[in-house]
């Protein structure tokens, strides 16, 4: 039988849609309205698409947003100054450095510099920490989207094996946390990792975040798993993930497309992100 798809489209429509009134009760109230910045060095092609889908994302649901595109040659320093004057700046709520950073900025020390209150993609050490811990925190977009498609499909981690492919600090390690809180028995798998097929085939869920194009197989997949997409590679003229989509939706209980599956949901969370940062959910 064939796995159901979990339509990441639909699902962001619905998170979209709550989040526009929500956005308009808050402004009923008296309450500021939720302004998102995004900061994009450089000219990477990608990078320009993820900002132009983001603005495009914000004005749907009603929050006021603002680019900053700076130039590759930009130095430390002065995208420091701009961090702080973004921290410091009242109708802006949330802050997002497009990455990657051009090799000539330290960007870890750029992501330190953004106000943990204002830290919507979840990067800052303070973030991180609280979410190790287990403490409400802002959470990566791409893993907190992918818990949101689970709980949509009704399908509870706890007690069940997950393997994550993959372990970065933007989707694998926060997505080990998240299952892991939710009582997963998880097992986090990478380039080091021997016999990696055998390993995914234990997995009740699996996330693949390799940027590989089709290398998760049909034969790695339990029968009936949930198995989450995350990438995006583009082979020609195609966009294809790190699943081999056509074979494994046969042997899948539950299965995202690329694209339309975590793609959207990422941008959802991160105007969730926003309006929690706007109500200081979590600080």
């Amino acid at each position: 039988m064939a796995a159901q798809i979990i339509d990441g489209k639909a699902i962001a429509k619905e998170i979209r849609k709550a989040l526009a009134e929500k956005i308009k009760v808050l402004l009923e109230q008296g309450k500021p309205r939720p302004g998102l910045a995004v900061v994009l060095v450089g000219d990477d092609p990608a990078s320009n698409l993820y900002v132009n889908m983001k603005k495009k994302a914000c004005k749907e649901v009603g929050i006021y947003s603002e680019e900053h595109r700076l130039p590759g040659t930009i130095r430390q320093n002065e995208l420091l100054g701009l961090i702080d004057n973004l921290n410091s700046d009242a109708k802006i709520h949330g802050i997002l450095v497009q990455l990657p950073l051009p090799k000539s900025l330290d960007e870890q020390e750029i992501i330190n510099r953004i106000d943990p209150a204002k830290d919507v993609d979840g990067f800052h050490p303070i973030n991180v920490g609280k979410l190790c811990i287990g403490e409400k925190a802002f959470i990566p977009c791409t893993p907190a989207g992918i818990m949101h498609m689970i709980d949509t499909i009704e399908y509870n981690p706890s007690g069940k094996k997950a393997v994550v492919i993959g372990r970065s600090n933007i989707v694998g390690k926060p997505m080990a946390q998240l299952l892991l809180q939710r009582n997963a028995t998880v097992t986090l798998c990478h380039s080091k990792t021997k016999d990696l097929a055998a390993e995914c085939r234990q997995a009740d869920i699996l996330v693949a975040a390799v940027g590989k194009p089709e290398m998760v197989k049909a034969d790695w997949i339990k029968p009936g798993a949930v198995v989450i997409d995350v990438g995006i590679n583009k082979v020609g003229t195609k966009t294809l993930g790190d699943v081999a989509f056509e074979q494994a939706k046969n042997a899948a209980g539950w299965i995202t497309p690329v694209p339309g599956g975590v793609g959207p949901m990422t941008i959802a969370m991160l105007l969730n992100s926003t309006v929690n940062a706007c109500e200081s959910v979590f600080y």
